[in-house]
């Protein structure tokens, strides 16, 4: 041990220089730095949180034409406007598109009779004031009825003795959950929910916050929801225990229908004529309700922002145009983002690497910490590694700026912020757009930064003013600082590339070798085989942007037999004998479950029994999504196995087993033999 603990000392070494980056030289950074405006960022997101930019909508439409006029304003190459169709019908991979969704107006009201006519008394929600009030998805309706509690409403206890046909159901659940029993069978005329949050330790502590509902886009049921506040549920729920009965009139102007979904693109052309076809996507999801701050019109202003900075830079000739192209994408979550890889296979093709954005501008009052993720550990890149180098700079020195100690760069705004940024580094994490681009299908690593928690996510108090200017400020510079050096990267910058992933790596061991004293010989001994495994792959993803020297690769085999020693791993795979191999059925690309559709669960029913998607391990819970990307027609399902459990805790053989099973009978792999 003491042996690798030197040779990694001396590997170190040249850290301790001047030079802050190993990927920058200090006048990029300051050059990055000084350009990047927070303010801008706020100013254009200000705009867009006035806009409830639902899926096909016209206010999404409005979303996507700011965008495209600040692409055309800041001399943006190539700006794009295209469509895809929302059908409900056109399969996108395994996502099936949804209906776009309109709404023109809606109003709940509590009503009293006077003279033999109801009176309306209290406005409890209007989509003209507050749009999150009405649940995605809802449809046309006109109701006055009594209120009838059904606490969660998803099991028939919830309805005993109690009579809620031609009604309105209150219920702490979310709309969709409630419909097949409050409205198919017990004939229910519509909805009103108080459902909570995402859980946080701030669950349920404001109880005026409102929660963003949705209805199934695919449910062939026609009805309508309206989203209270907790504090308005317990206002209905004390004075109908004390006797009083509660009657609404609800009124809603809406409606599911064959739509499009909308997308703006523009690049930054790369000189070299090779390279120039290869590019580096940023991407962020521009769809979400008015509000939607920081989810998601902080990731879509911030791209905005790194568009307008580099184009800029390399026009002035502040930085040289970078040898790849670099291209920005804005569209809907998820499926929009499927719908463009797999409508568009030649520019899936093109795209190496990909920057992602979702929720990244949380100031304090959110209680939000910043985070940069790294691609599952099915896609090794150095291209995470080059995000987490970035990210480490911009903690360092804002902690030291903060500290009041000499500091090399501030990374701060005018108008806001000055606390360290104390960025999560490293991570895998899912729930975002970049799921599609890193998934099996496409291979595309990414660099993700996002915010978790955030109290206000989908919530009315999602606002503006909780955004940072700085925090805007500093995902930018990870963000373009990354994007700017993978599109520019050649032969000359793979000595500080190494330098960046044999020190990512040292950390990555640590945490491999802390992870195995949590479990048993056996899985130990699989979990440092598939670290080591990762880290050479990574290495070697070098090769296919720039050419690794016999002097790199010299040290690199020094470094990784080093390791390899120090771990005590085998060289030869630790899997047992026996096991099925898969392929993946290239004529479906994506993850499983994508926004609103489960292509597993509508091919196969019985897939919804599974426990492999909600089996929770050691160190995370993502395994349905990774069995499917490690599925490659060379592992066994006991290889696959195997890299799961290392990846987030081990795992009972069975339920991989019974997960693939379910995976080919629903058609989305196909057995090549088994051993």
């Amino acid at each position: 041990m003491k042996h690798y603990i030197l040779f990694c000392l001396v590997l170190l070494a040249p850290f301790v220089q001047a030079q802050h980056s190993p990927l920058l030289t200090d006048m990029e950074i300051r050059i990055l730095e000084s350009e990047l405006s927070g303010e801008t960022a706020k100013r254009n997101l200000e705009y867009l949180t006035r806009l409830h930019r639902m899926r096909g909508s016209s206010d999404f439409r409005k979303a996507i034409d700011f965008i495209t006029s600040k692409l055309e304003a800041y001399q943006l190459e190539s700006v794009e406007k295209f469509q895809l169709p929302a059908d409900g019908k056109t399969m996108f991979g395994t996502q099936k598109s949804r209906l776009a969704w309109e709404a023109e107006s809606a109003e709940l009201w509590e009503v009293v009779q006077q003279n033999g006519q109801w009176v309306h008394t209290s406005r409890l929600a209007d989509w003209e004031a507050m749009p999150i009030t009405l649940a995605e998805d809802s449809e046309s309706g006109d109701v006055t009825a009594a209120l009838v509690d059904v606490g969660a409403g998803t099991s028939e206890a919830d309805y005993a003795g109690k009579d809620v046909r031609g009604k309105l159901v209150l219920t702490s659940s979310g709309p969709e959950p409630v419909v097949p029993l409050a409205i198919t069978r017990f004939g229910a005329a519509g909805i009103v929910s108080y459902t909570q949050n995402q859980k946080t330790a701030w669950w349920k502590e404001d109880e005026n916050l409102i929660r963003w509902g949705h209805l199934g886009s695919f449910s062939p049921v026609n009805t309508f929801c309206f989203m209270v506040s907790l504090k308005q549920a317990r206002d209905f729920q004390q004075r109908m225990a004390r006797g009083q009965a509660v009657t609404l009139h609800a009124r809603v102007k809406a409606t599911r229908r064959i739509g499009q979904y909308d997308f703006v693109t523009a690049v930054i052309k790369g000189t070299d004529p090779q390279l120039s076809q290869q590019e580096i996507v940023f991407t962020c999801h521009l769809d979400h309700q008015r509000p939607g701050a920081n989810d998601n019109a902080s990731g879509s202003v911030t791209i905005l922002e790194v568009a307008r900075t580099l184009q800029r830079l390399i026009a002035e000739g502040r930085l040289p145009r970078p040898a790849r192209t670099i291209r920005f994408i804005w569209g809907p979550e998820i499926e929009g983002s499927l719908a463009v890889l797999t409508q568009r296979p030649e520019l899936a093709r093109r795209i190496v690497a990909d920057i992602h954005m979702d929720m990244v501008g949380g100031g304090p009052v959110t209680k939000s910490l910043f985070h940069v993720s790294r691609s599952p550990k099915s896609l090794p890149s150095f291209v995470s590694d080059v995000g987490e180098s970035f990210g480490q700079l911009v903690n360092e020195q804002s902690d030291l700026y903060a500290s009041g100690m000499p500091h090399a760069f501030e990374f701060v705004s005018p108008e806001g912020g000055r606390e360290p940024l104390q960025a999560v580094i490293g991570k895998f994490s899912m729930g975002s757009d970049h799921d599609v681009y890193s998934e099996g299908s496409f291979g595309i690593p990414a660099v993700y930064m996002h915010d978790w928690p955030d109290r206000y996510i989908h919530t009315n108090f999602d606002l503006p003013a909780n955004i940072d200017p700085t925090k805007l400020k500093r995902a930018g510079f990870i963000g373009a600082a990354s994007g700017y050096f993978i599109a520019a990267m050649k032969d000359a910058h793979v000595a500080g590339l190494w330098q960046v992933l044999r020190s990512q790596s040292l950390r990555r061991s640590a945490e491999a070798i802390q992870r195995a004293t949590q479990v048993d010989p056996v899985e130990a001994a699989i979990l440092k085989r598939s670290y080591v495994v990762y880290e050479r792959a990574a290495f070697e993803t070098i090769a296919k942007f720039a050419a690794i020297s016999p002097v790199i690769r010299s040290e690199a085999a020094g470094f990784y037999a080093s390791m390899e020693q120090s771990l005590g791993v085998q060289t030869k795979p630790t899997t047992r004998t026996g096991g099925k191999i898969y392929v993946r059925n290239q004529q479906v690309k994506g993850p499983v479950s994508v926004f609103g559709y489960d292509y597993l669960e509508d091919h196969n029913p019985a897939s919804a029994t599974l426990a492999l998607p909600q089996f929770q391990g050691l160190w995370g819970s993502d395994y349905a999504y990774e069995v499917l990307n490690w599925v490659d027609g060379k592992r066994t399902s006991i290889d696959i196995r195997n890299e799961v459990s290392a990846e987030f805790g081990p795992i009972q053989q069975q339920l991989v087993d019974v997960y693939l099973s379910a995976l080919e009978q629903a058609g989305l792999v196909i057995l090549k033999t088994e051993r």
